[in-house]
């Protein structure tokens, strides 16, 4: 299992190498149109072809993976970071605090997900920080739930009830004594999460109320390609590929982790 792990490990290291590294490596300018090349097959100048503006293709994929993989990952970090601290307050704390947040994460989720980001995403207008902000008002309430039940777990533990009488505070508590506890079914499910973000990015790129044009994003390229895909079949093929390969390496590594937990436990 750890084999694996670290097989899909060093794949999404890869593919954030690539990220970061994209504007170095793309062979040409990912917005620059050439008139004489529109819709050109894939060659030397263009490694993936052209799209119907005479863009290069791959520079444009590879342009693009910047806007899908940081924002994904991004996503996924700020919702941990506000749900598992909520989660944890409401469990510790509970009363009030408890009953409302609990209360919203339950409105929140009896919506379908990509439903309400199109609703919210429509209303903020496009953008790809509007599409996270859309993705993020529902991604909270997971790790708010589970680091909440974790907590009124842990609540009724020896070691507690001792910090408690030593006379730590309560932030004290929580970071030092309740985080290290719960960390790891929270990691977990964030690292399963990952993909997830990635075919909402892309969605909603797609969809037309995400990633702006003429930006590069591989749900939004995919939109452009497909009124002319039986003439250019590269142009969605391209990202097609990019957004499935990513999404795959990123789901097993999120399997990867929740095995090696498994196995751990």
């Amino acid at each position: 299992m750890k084999k694996r792990f670290y097989f899909f490990l060093t794949l999404a290291l890869l593919l954030v190498a690539i990220s970061i590294l994209a504007p170095f490596i793309a062979p040409n300018d990912p917005n620059a149109t050439h008139a004489d090349f529109m819709k050109a097959a894939p060659s030397m100048r263009f490694p993936l072809g052209t799209d119907k503006l005479g863009r290069c293709i791959l520079s444009r994929v590879l342009m693009g993976a910047p806007a899908s993989v940081f924002s994904a990952l991004a996503l996924v970090g700020l919702s941990f970071a506000v749900g598992t601290l909520l989660g944890m307050l409401c469990g510790y704390y509970g009363g009030i605090l408890d009953e409302v947040v609990m209360r919203i994460a339950d409105i929140l989720l009896a919506f379908p997900q990509m439903v309400l980001a199109i609703a919210v995403a429509g209303v903020l207008g496009g953008g790809l920080v509007n599409a996270m902000i859309a993705l993020g008002i529902t991604s909270w309430t997971l790790y708010a739930r589970l680091a909440r039940s974790s907590v009124l777990k842990l609540k009724k533990e020896p070691f507690l009830a001792a910090a408690k009488f030593s006379g730590s505070g309560s932030g004290r508590i929580l970071f030092r004594h309740i985080l290290p506890n719960i960390a790891g079914p929270l990691l977990v499910s964030a690292a399963t999460q990952i993909g997830t973000m990635m075919i909402g990015i892309a969605g909603l790129s797609f969809l037309g109320v995400g990633v702006i044009p003429p930006q590069a994003e591989w749900g939004s390229m995919i939109n452009e390609a497909r009124a002319y895909m039986q003439l250019a079949p590269w142009a969605v093929m391209a990202p097609a590929a990019a957004v499935v390969i990513t999404i795959i390496v990123f789901n097993c590594l999120g399997d990867a982790v929740r095995d090696l937990a498994d196995v751990g436990r």
